[in-house]
């Protein structure tokens, strides 16, 4: 990956719905080289998918919760059993298996308190082999963003 790859990234990951022409104007380069480079890009992996931000508040999801979860056993089978279930679950938009005093974080999107306490109750706390949980509520969004900065 050249410095050219990494400023093309750049600007894919600030609008990816621009034309291949308006990258190659800014790039300096033809537009033949950038579809062939965004091609090579995404064949190698670094380019993993194209996705909508979707506005939480506008869609009326914007309660949200950083929630963590230690289980009862740390044997792989409830680990395995845990990572499968928790992938289900749509409220759950990120989850990460950390260190600490606690196994997981889970970055949770629901519409207020009524409907994250009806997720806890129905949902999250009804998967197996659940110790503990700790909720943390977003007070305010400080930065969010979805870029990988390439240097």
């Amino acid at each position: 990956m050249d410095q050219t790859d990494k400023r093309l990234l750049s600007l894919l990951q600030d609008d990816c719905k621009r034309t291949t022409k308006a990258y190659a104007q800014d790039l300096g380069l033809s537009t033949t080289a950038v579809y062939e480079r965004i091609k090579r890009l995404e064949r190698e992996g670094l380019i993993r998918k194209y996705v909508a931000l979707v506005d939480k508040q506008v869609a009326g999801m914007d309660f949200t919760v950083l929630c963590q979860v230690r289980l009862s056993r740390h044997i792989k089978e409830y680990v395995l059993q845990f990572e499968r279930e928790v992938q289900q679950l749509e409220e759950v938009s990120e989850c990460f298996h950390v260190s600490g005093d606690y196994d997981y974080i889970l970055k949770i999107h629901v519409a207020n308190m009524v409907a994250y306490r009806d997720f806890m109750v129905n949902k999250l706390t009804a998967l197996n082999n659940i110790g503990s949980t700790q909720s943390s509520f977003v007070i305010s969004e400080v930065k969010a963003s979805t870029a990988i900065s390439l240097g």
